[in-house]
């Protein structure tokens, strides 16, 4: 309690330092979204740089994130000279609303040229100011959206709180049509769980593909790997708890609202769950937690990997966007209540969602793309690649209901006794869970199973935001016409139930039955983020960001240039990586034991020839011609690498980067895997599965 939010300039410090007219002015700008009044501005300014300086800030910086999916921030001094050859600290309204970073050096698909040089951070005031520590010095941290000179986005922020803003003002129109008058904003919220890995930083320094790419490119699976399910929820290694209990104390300081921890099913594999807050706290939040994750780590010799498929052959990592809205007066729009079926405001809510998800289940699975998660979903561990709505026992019955035109019951769950006297009975959810499952609904929220666990979530909520504004806008625009609205409303409802069943999928997300059926039933099934791109191109994507004023055209185009050059770039980094490590880690070790095995063999032969010597030839033999056909495939990756490279269409090098370069890689690493199976461990160069995956 006296920690927490210690290291941010929040509600509570800005009611003690401010006027109170200037704190009031700030607060109707932050919850009524009124334009900002630079007066304001520079009376926080100043109030914001004491309070920095009194904790031993000597720098701000504007923190923002550029599409590269992580944050980016340029330190200034707060020093300014003064005539006598001295300097004061100063920090003026001007500095804290606007900054000036290169925009040219971060990805902008085109929108700046190299030569085109000037971008502007912009203060977000609805987000507040933090200290962050690094190496024992704190800056201020001012949260920023990020534009070109010519005002289009170049950030994550700025089309997360467009986003927002039509959201609120469409579900404001459906909450006025069931006579609600005094809810005044609706936002989204957000709970984002973080999975993540932690393996020793000994092991890391020598594993040249953990440090440029992420993941492991060679690597037999460890005799043992997550099989007996026993690292789930399983006691915490001292050192890890140690790990666990420090970055909650730096969390916390910076009022992360981090609360559950707990071994996830893969061994090395752990998450960190948040309390739910604003998706635009929520994002930033999420940020500050995986930088937290990798600088706290360090400090106990271990490197925090957050990539999505660290280890081929146990589960890879994930982020669960858990997204819901409230009102600015409390109400959970997602709270079905005890009687789901007589609330007919949360009906509509909910079919409106439905209809969201199927109408542009492209878009959505688009948003959870990056070539990492490309390794994970559907692989048995992770939701599939088709977009799907579990809504259980309960909401799936009403809904059937609904196709017949008339709801008339609620099902409850059961009390549930355990069969031990000193045990309580309660009440059973009247829903399951299902894991399977992309898009869950889990009681009063919606569970995005499918978000990577290295991305912002930024993107997957600008566009659950939009296409739910859309459709509210839809429901709003139809209802506000009727003259009879309870009639209109059932026949909207029945209509909407007898459309969009078909994404309602209560079964196993794993099975093979699953894809033939979904294919049956038409809906898309797209496996790459290469593939996924494309929905950015439609037309029907950019009327819809066009319309809600969240995206425009340029921008649209822009965030598809970028998702195709990054999925090259990545996927262009990591076979030079195995390049690099087939030719001076691998072939090196395997030519020293074929060395060593073929001296053994002679000096044997030569000390007696009656002596067996089948199992080092058959060794030798094994080890010989496995390292031929490496070196083999070694120069197809070379070649198709080069060729790749050498393309200047974007989408046809991403796709040539993921049907030949990838392939090329996976065979490679057949080649290379089994090396490691013949070859003696005292000569193989790399840390095995079995050491990183256990030895924490």
């Amino acid at each position: 309690m006296d920690i927490f939010g210690e290291n941010v300039f929040n509600d509570a410090i800005m009611r003690e330092r401010l006027p109170k007219a200037t704190y009031k002015s700030l607060r109707n700008t932050i919850e009524e979204g009124l334009p900002l009044d630079p007066d304001v501005a520079e009376v926080v300014a100043n109030s914001m740089k004491d309070w920095a300086i009194e904790k031993g800030a000597t720098h701000f910086t504007h923190w923002f994130q550029p599409m590269t999916g992580i944050t980016a921030e340029k330190h200034d001094s707060f020093i300014s000279p003064t005539q006598d050859g001295r300097v004061v600290m100063e920090f003026s309204g001007k500095e804290l609303i606007k900054g000036e970073p290169d925009a040219s050096s971060f990805p902008s698909g085109g929108i700046r040229a190299t030569f085109e040089a000037r971008g502007y951070t912009a203060w977000d005031c609805t987000s507040p100011a933090f200290l962050k520590e690094d190496g024992g010095v704190l800056t201020l941290c001012i949260p920023t959206a990020f534009c070109s000179y010519t005002g289009e986005a170049l950030d994550k922020k700025t089309p997360l709180l467009r986003s927002m803003q039509t959201l609120s003002t469409q579900a404001l129109r459906l909450l006025r049509l069931f006579g609600n008058t005094t809810s005044t904003r609706v936002t989204s919220t957000v709970g984002a769980e973080q999975e993540y890995f932690l393996v020793d930083k000994k092991f890391f320094d020598q594993r040249m593909d953990l440090m440029l790419t992420g993941r492991t490119l060679f690597g037999a699976m460890s005799a043992k790997g997550q099989e007996l399910e026993d690292h789930y929820f399983g006691s915490l290694k001292a050192r890890v708890a140690a790990f666990m209990h420090d970055l909650n104390i730096d969390l916390w300081k910076l009022g992360v609202l981090a609360k559950t921890q707990h071994n996830e099913v893969a061994p090395g594999q752990f998450e960190l769950a948040p309390i739910f807050g604003t998706t635009n706290m929520a994002t930033d939040h999420n940020q500050i937690v995986m930088d937290t994750m990798k600088k706290v780590a360090l400090r106990h010799d271990m490197v925090c990997l957050l990539h999505e498929k660290p280890f081929a052959g146990v589960n890879g990592s994930g982020k669960h966007n858990n997204w819901s809205m409230s009102t600015n007066d409390g109400l959970n729009l997602l709270d079905p209540g005890k009687t789901p079926h007589e609330n007919l405001q949360f009906l509509t809510i909910l079919c409106a969602i439905i209809k969201a998800v199927d109408d542009y289940a492209e878009l959505l699975r688009f948003s959870a793309a990056t070539p990492g998660n490309d390794h994970r979903l559907g692989a048995n561990e992770a939701p599939p690649a088709i977009i799907s709505i579990f809504l259980g026992e309960q909401l799936s019955d009403i809904f059937k209901q609904l196709q017949n035109g008339e709801v008339t019951r609620s099902l409850q769950g059961e009390r549930l006794a355990s069969g031990v006297i000193t045990l309580p009975a309660f009440r059973k959810d009247s829903t399951d869970r299902n894991r399977t499952s992309p898009f869950a609904f889990t009681g009063n929220k919606f569970e995005f199973r499918m978000v990577a666990s290295s991305q912002s979530i930024s993107g997957p909520n600008v566009v659950l935001n939009t296409i739910f504004a859309e459709v509210f806008s839809q429901f709003a625009d139809r209802l506000e016409k009727a003259t009879d609205f309870d009639q209109a409303l059932l026949e909207l409802l029945k209509e909407t139930a007898t459309k969009h069943h078909r994404i309602l999928f209560d079964g196993n997300g794993y099975s093979e039955e699953w894809v033939e059926e979904a294919t049956k039933r038409g809906l898309p099934n797209i496996t790459s983020t290469v593939d996924s791109a494309r929905v950015l191109l439609r037309e029907s994507t950019i009327k819809l960001y066009e319309k809600h004023q969240v995206l425009n055209k340029i921008e649209l185009e822009s965030r598809y240039e970028i998702s195709l050059e990054q999925y090259s770039k990545q996927i262009n980094i990591e076979a030079l990586t195995m390049i690099d490590m087939a030719k001076h880690k691998i072939i090196p070790a395997a030519v020293k034991y074929s060395t060593e095995l073929a001296s053994s063999i002679n000096a044997i032969k030569s000390a007696s020839s009656a002596v067996d010597v089948s199992v080092q030839e058959g060794l030798l033999i094994d080890l010989c011609s496995t390292l031929v056909s490496l070196k083999t495939n070694l120069t197809t990756l070379e070649t198709v690498t080069q060729q790749a490279a050498s393309l200047t269409d974007a989408f046809e090098q991403a796709a040539n980067y993921r049907d030949v370069v990838f392939k090329a890689m996976g065979t490679l690493r057949i080649d290379g895997d089994k090396l490691e199976t013949i070859v003696d461990s005292e000569l193989w160069p790399l840390p095995t599965y079995a050491e990183m995956l256990f030895m924490l």
